[in-house]
């Protein structure tokens, strides 16, 4: 079995600041020494297997996925500020929710929620004044938390929801920061769980907020079971909706899981919209082929149907997560001991896989940092099934990736219809957290020039 290099402990402590601010750079620079995959120990009895090898990633998440399970780092230190839902948890209680949710986010279901998801695009993109410098990921965090809020909830039946989803907003983005802190500067442990001593940037102090974020859902679930109305939001199908024995989620479970749907379905949307919006300014030429597609449109159509034939703006929607994966790694504790390819992985180790890596590596892609939509027409796309994942892979690939994509899509067609695009900047900076978040995404819009 092939020897996996390991990072000196040395090495790791020197530049465990840089590695606080962007750990990108440090995995690009091993992975680059090492080959594709390397291990690190960041503390003594704690070993990370590092891998942006697309085989091993196959295995973990798809070939043998039953022998591997989420590691702590998500099952618990993630699931304190967003309970046991299918973000974060193992086994037999996620399949079970995960095949009780499903349904919620096929076509058929999405097609529901396409016209409120219209009208909450158009009110955002109202707001963005023209020809002034704007942070579209501030645009976009809004729209997409709206989108998901409307998705799950009549606003028609709640009394001040508009204040009690803005609540909900900023409650999850402050738990995200401490959660991050908790991650990346572990030796400062001592000092966030004191909350006389660290006040509003402990960790007590988010969990606060957090269980004042479930209270607000537990109001809104009470409400809507008082009414009785029946909508047909993503709400009424998770409150109707069946586990095989015939019994319902209880509300514990079922504030877990909306939590996570605001989480995920929120956060990454806002920061693939930003990269997307910002690879466009910088590459005029795909705006206008994107307006080609647009220009096409069937208005007799559902908005669906209209969207699923416009191929380019799919591709330039899945160029982005290529370059900029909102999950830009995932980790997974191996159960027992098991063997890919000529590595031997041990029972209880841990493996961090990198989809941003894999998505850059030079041998699997041409060019890999140029944005290219062509890349992903459909005959050239099948070669990349085996080494893309933009949502994950396997049974735990993210529950709500055709909603995303719908959105996405729709968001940049009414983009492109109604504004001309330009940069401020011609790099693209970031910031990894849990998710990849966009950074200084400035951009100016104006009315766009009608051709005659």
């Amino acid at each position: 079995m092939k020897e996996i290099a390991q990072v000196p402990a040395l090495t790791f402590l020197a530049k465990s600041r840089q590695i606080y601010k962007d750990p990108l750079p440090f995995h690009r620079e091993n992975f680059e020494k090492y080959g594709n995959t390397f291990k690190i120990s960041p503390k003594p009895g704690l070993m990370i297997h590092f891998t942006c090898d697309e085989k091993i990633t196959q295995h973990i998440l798809q070939k043998n996925q039953k022998n591997y399970h989420k590691s702590s780092l998500q099952t618990e230190d993630l699931g304190k500020y967003i309970g046991q839902g299918l973000l974060t948890e193992n086994g037999e209680k996620w399949r079970a929710n995960r095949k009780l949710i499903q349904p919620a986010f096929y076509k058929k279901s999405i097609n529901n929620f396409m016209a409120t998801m219209d009208v909450v695009v158009k009110e955002e993109l109202d707001r963005i004044q023209l020809d002034e410098i704007t942070d579209v990921y501030a645009i976009f965090n809004d729209l997409a938390f709206k989108v998901v809020a409307r998705s799950l909830f009549d606003f028609a039946d709640i009394e001040n929801l508009e204040q009690k989803i803005s609540r909900l907003q900023e409650i999850t983005e402050q738990a995200q920061k401490m959660l991050i802190k908790e991650l990346r500067i572990p030796w400062m442990k001592w000092y966030f769980d004191r909350e006389w001593l660290s006040g509003t940037n402990s960790v007590p102090h988010a969990l606060a907020m957090v269980d004042e974020a479930r209270d607000i859902l537990r109001i809104i679930i009470n409400n809507r079971r008082d009414s009785k109305n029946e909508p047909g939001d993503l709400l009424d199908m998770l409150l109707h909706s069946t586990y095989e024995d015939g019994s319902h989620m209880d509300d514990d479970q079922l504030v877990d899981e909306i939590l996570v749907l605001f989480i995920a379905g929120h956060e990454t949307t806002a920061n693939a919209l930003s990269f997307a919006a910002q690879l466009l300014a910088n590459h005029p030429e795909t705006i206008e082929k994107a307006r080609e597609d647009v220009s096409k449109a069937n208005l007799d159509e559902t908005l669906m149907n209209q969207l699923m034939a416009m191929p380019y703006l799919k591709q330039c929607v899945e160029e982005t997560l290529r370059l900029y994966p909102p999950a830009y790694v995932t980790d997974r504790v191996a159960l027992e001991v098991d063997e890919c390819e000529d590595i031997a992985i041990e029972k209880e180790s841990i493996w961090l896989v990198s989809f941003y890596e894999m998505h850059r590596r030079k041998d699997l892609w041409g060019n890999p940092e140029a944005f290219d939509p062509s890349r992903f027409e459909p005959e050239k796309a099948k070669k990349y099934r085996d080494f893309y994942f933009p949502f994950g892979a396997g049974p735990r690939m993210c529950v709500g990736n055709n909603f995303a994509m719908m959105e996405m899509m729709l968001v940049i067609r009414r983009m492109v219809e109604r504004f001309e695009i330009t940069t401020v900047q011609d790099h693209i900076d970031y910031h990894p957290l849990i998710t990849l978040k966009p950074k200084n995404a400035n951009l100016v819009f104006s009315e766009k020039v009608f051709s005659s």
